[in-house]
């Protein structure tokens, strides 16, 4: 087998039976985590505590881990600018609270033959909430009317929360594999308790004798 220490060091190709003493020598269990490679892969770690740690790992990451919400905001090609400042606050509160935006610009009349316009306006729309969110679709034209989508910036968090769910989930994997042997030294008694007394080899003759 192939085997990898406690701290993903790799030990190389060993037998068996080394790598159970190997174990034993470490106080640690050995762990088949590739049984299906050539040579099957076995690793060295105290198994309860690795299952106890992946299982925090995926409630946390669960935890962290918040549905998209698409809101949309509605504006009219000539919309005056006190009705853009209200919009536009409205946008920039939804990305704060990491929700996507999806902006549409609706065409009436004539002003259907000026697409510019809205094309315009998305354009200033994005630029001023460019700190907050991106661009994630481009603008395009939809019947009447004219979309855009704005997404929030990743922020460290959110990063964060998604290196650990891949971390919970590689390690969930492993999971799936079993302890070859748990090679734990008997536990030590405690330091200062009295050993128990050796038995003299005569005493089983003498009770013979004496029965």
């Amino acid at each position: 087998m192939r085997l990898v220490g406690p701290n993903g060091e790799q030990v190389g190709i060993v037998a068996l039976n080394d790598a159970l003493r190997l174990a034993q020598e470490a106080d640690l269990d050995l762990v088949e985590v590739a049984p299906t490679a050539r040579p099957p892969v076995c690793k060295l770690m105290d198994y309860g505590k690795f299952k106890y740690e992946s299982a925090l790992k995926a409630r946390e990451s669960r935890k962290n881990q918040a549905q998209t919400v698409i809101k949309e905001i509605k504006l009219r090609p000539k919309i005056d600018p006190h009705d853009y400042g209200t919009k536009k606050g409205h946008v920039e509160r939804f990305l704060k609270q990491g929700d996507k935006v999806k902006v549409t610009i609706m065409f009436r009349g004539r002003e259907q033959s000026r697409p510019e316009l809205g094309f315009r306006l998305l354009q200033r729309l994005a630029g001023d909430v460019e700190e907050l969110g991106f661009v994630e679709a481009q603008p395009k034209q939809d019947g009447r009317n004219m979309i855009m989508v704005i997404g929030p910036h990743r922020k460290k968090s959110e990063s964060k929360a998604e290196r650990s769910t891949r971390e919970a989930e590689e390690e969930a994997e492993a999971l799936a594999a079993r302890p070859v042997a748990r090679q734990r030294r008997p536990a030590a008694a405690p330091a200062g308790a009295p050993a128990a007394p050796a038995r003299p080899a005569g005493d089983g003759g003498a009770d013979q004798a004496g029965a």
